[in-house]
């Protein structure tokens, strides 16, 4: 088979090859009888090779001279990537409460159970501002995406419907929502305008989704859940969320199961961020996690030769995607800087701003308000920065990594709070080596078409093909 190779690339350093002064691939184990993978770790380049012909690969008359023609051109693309893109998407919070207390929030109790609700007229107010903001930042014809977040947004439908209805012309709305709410006449509010909808549910089973997931009176949320899937069955636009935690791990790949029978067309399989103390009590071993993770992963795979029909699971194709086509990734926390602050921002109930939902508990990380400050300087200030400007090469022992633009080393707000500072790792270093160690076997197989969105590479072009060492 073709070698497929990515669309970035270190800069030339010059004219030897095999004595430090160019571009070096490293050798990546990755699990297959047949093939190895080479990797550029300064810019994500890659190939698969037979691996009696590795020796051949790493010659002047190899591999290695046909990349270094092009480095210097793929190492913009990967810079572009990571440091020219403007934000075009805001996590909009119209509300601080929440109708559950989950084990693993990132929002603080106080704020879920007795916090504010964002008026209508001021959410008009705001929106009207990211309308001018975004007028000046994106492409012309280009709509910016707000997506209403969490806590619990449908506990403020009322304004969180008028504003859609004012603005669907300016913004793409999504809502990110737990689904207690989502009755039969949100329901066709929202699919009737084509918005995104999101919906988190941890276990295929109330016993294991109840867990994690429930009200403040202790009761769980898998029954209403379940009555809103069953209404969504068949409209395109929406997901779910499942945070594997150390309560549901055991079960992945039934809970694929379950998606799947349910017609989820996409889902992600989140691993808990350890942001809070809460979640950090839930969180899984790193070592098992990979294991049951690749093992679900296995299971899309035999559902979909079984069925014909994908379940994607979100957050591992946006690791194939950053392998097979960087510039086509749609999730910007698997890469360096993260999209927080850079990509997109949040914005919390009473105006402030932050880099990412993740920091809106971390008061250190409020950029500003949207009322009474001006969006590009905030995204200047010392909080925006601080995370904007967090790069993997700075981490020990990321910087050391094969596979460190594939990763990115996330969560930055993790890192900060469970580790003890922006430059430290995040919490799950082996489930990214081994996914992306499973992603260049499939690619090597020939099987990453099942994994990934249909037209996932529409609008894309090769730039980089070699076949002669495979």
């Amino acid at each position: 088979m073709p070698s497929k190779l990515n669309i970035a690339a270190a800069p030339s350093r010059g004219r030897y090859l095999n004595t430090g002064n160019g571009p070096t691939l490293q050798p990546v184990d990755i699990g297959h009888d047949n093939y190895i993978g080479l990797v550029d770790p300064d810019t994500a380049f890659w190939s698969l090779v037979k691996r009696d012909k590795l020796g051949l690969a790493l010659t002047n008359s190899g591999l290695l001279s046909r990349y270094r023609k092009k480095s210097a051109a793929f190492a913009e693309e990967m810079k572009a990537l990571r440091f020219g893109l403007k934000p075009s998407a805001v996590y909009l919070n119209p509300t601080e409460r929440c109708n559950l207390n989950c084990d693993y929030c990132y929002i603080p109790k106080e704020m879920r159970k007795n916090g504010k609700h964002m008026s209508g007229e001021d959410l008009f107010k705001a929106l009207a501002v990211l309308k001018d903001y975004f007028a000046k930042t994106v492409p012309e014809g280009a709509r910016p995406q707000i997506v209403f977040h969490g806590s619990e947004p449908m506990l403020n439908r009322e304004a969180v419907f008028a504003a859609i209805e004012r603005y669907r012309d300016d913004f793409r709305f999504g809502v990110q929502t737990n689904g207690l709410l989502l009755d039969e006449t949100a329901i066709d509010f929202l699919t009737s305008r084509n918005i995104g909808i999101g919906l988190s549910l941890d276990g295929h089973i109330a016993r294991v989704a109840n867990k994690t997931r429930r009200n403040w009176s202790g009761q769980g949320s898998f029954s209403k859940v379940l009555a809103a899937m069953e209404r969504l069955r068949g409209y395109h636009g929406y997901n779910v969320i499942c945070t594997v935690t150390s309560k549901n791990l055991r079960w992945l790949t039934e809970i694929v199961d379950f998606f799947h029978a349910y017609g989820v067309p996409v889902c992600m399989l989140n691993p808990v961020r350890c942001t809070q103390p809460g979640a950090r009590q839930v969180k899984p071993g790193d070592g098992v996690l990979a294991r049951r993770y690749m093992a679900a992963l296995d299971r899309t795979y035999h559902l979909y030769q079984q069925t014909g029909r994908k379940l994607v699971v979100a957050n591992f194709a946006n690791v194939l995607v950053s392998i097979i086509a960087p510039t086509a990734r749609r999730l910007m926390c698997d890469i360096s800087p993260c999209g927080g602050g850079r990509c997109f921002f949040a914005l919390s109930a009473n105006g402030d701003l932050f880099p990412c939902s993740e920091f809106i508990g971390l008061p250190q990380f409020n950029g500003g308000n949207i009322f009474s400050d001006d969006i590009g300087k905030v995204l200047t200030t010392r909080a925006f920065t601080a995370v904007t400007g967090r790069k993997v090469e700075d981490i020990e022992p990321c910087n050391r990594c094969a596979i460190r633009h594939f990763c990115g080393s996330p969560c930055p707000a993790e890192a900060f709070e469970m580790n003890g500072g922006m430059q430290r790792t995040g919490a799950f270093c082996e489930l990214y080596e081994e996914q992306v160690r499973y992603a260049l076997r499939l690619i090597a197989d020939g099987k990453e078409g099942a994994f990934l969105w249909d037209d996932w590479d529409k609008g894309t072009t090769s730039t980089f093909r070699v076949s002669t060492l495979l």
